[in-house]
């Protein structure tokens, strides 16, 4: 598979997530009048938009670094923040377009830097070490779910999608056949991989019936990009192309600007609250 290709397939399941995100959204908030969560078309739908992102996101992982897809899945904000609006670029004020141009342009410069080559092996200690932070995180999670907070909801959801990219990316690093098959239920990671899975959807669903679509996203976004992509290049293997590595920090922190000002209120909407 090519890069390109791998790309496309990244871009595809950054799509998916939007949709995924919005239609739960919705059902989340329908929950509060009706029927429960689970049993809300919206969000079944949504948790079905959600799967097919994934499976998409595992083949994209096979072929390019963790932060080279994960900076693309985090496109999402920009276009939810679209959505939001009609999928018309005009029906934004001045800032959030520019901060959605922002997040797509260092998103490319981002995916551009990342290199397609991956080791043929992990370093001893990666497993591990990924598999005490998994419990470590499930450990937390029952206590930010009491509290209730919408962002550390969301940040939970963002450690949780991380994770399970970490441990896509670690199962086995050379190409995937018939053979392994059935060798993978032996790794532990391919648990790791369900359990911080199952533990993203549910704490981003639960975010999302209390906050807001666009801040609980961002917040989400900046998790899963930032900190799966530095364990990814320091634990896994994963490299940045020869000369390039100014070029990706400066789109990494262009893409988290323009994530950090659309989840800042309207600058108008505050303005008629206010008066």
């Amino acid at each position: 598979m090519t890069t390109l290709f791998a790309l496309l397939i990244a871009a595809t399941a950054m799509v998916g997530n939007t949709v995924a995100a919005l239609w739960e959204a919705r059902g989340s908030r329908l929950a509060k009048y009706g029927r429960p969560v689970w049993l809300q078309p919206w969000f079944l739908a949504g948790l079905l938009a959600d799967v097919v992102a994934w499976v998409l996101t595992v083949v994209a992982l096979r072929y390019l670094p963790v932060f080279a897809v994960q900076s693309i899945l985090a496109g999402a904000i920009a276009l939810t923040t679209l959505a939001d609006h009609g999928w018309n670029p005009w029906n934004l004020v001045r800032r959030d377009r520019w901060a959605v141009v922002a997040v797509l342009a260092g998103l490319v410069v981002v995916a551009a830097s990342a290199a397609p080559d991956r080791p043929d092996a992990l370093p001893p200690v990666a497993t591990p070490v990924l598999l005490v932070s998994f419990v470590l995180i499930l450990a937390a999670a029952p206590f930010v779910w009491r509290a209730g907070r919408p962002m550390l909801l969301a940040l939970l959801a963002g450690l949780g999608f991380g994770g399970t990219a970490l441990a896509v990316r670690a199962i086995h690093p050379g190409p995937l056949r018939w053979e392994t098959a059935g060798g993978l239920l032996l790794d532990p990671l391919v648990y790791g991989v369900v359990a911080m899975g199952v533990l993203g959807v549910l704490a981003f669903a639960r975010a999302l019936q209390d906050g807001a679509v666009g801040p609980a996203t961002a917040v989400l976004s900046v998790t899963e990009v930032v900190v799966p992509g530095l364990v990814g290049i320091a634990l896994l293997g994963d490299r940045i192309r020869p000369g390039w590595e100014g070029a990706a920090l400066a789109g990494v922190l262009v893409a988290l600007a323009g994530v950090t000002a659309l989840t800042r209120p309207d600058p108008e909407s505050v303005r008629r609250r206010v008066h």
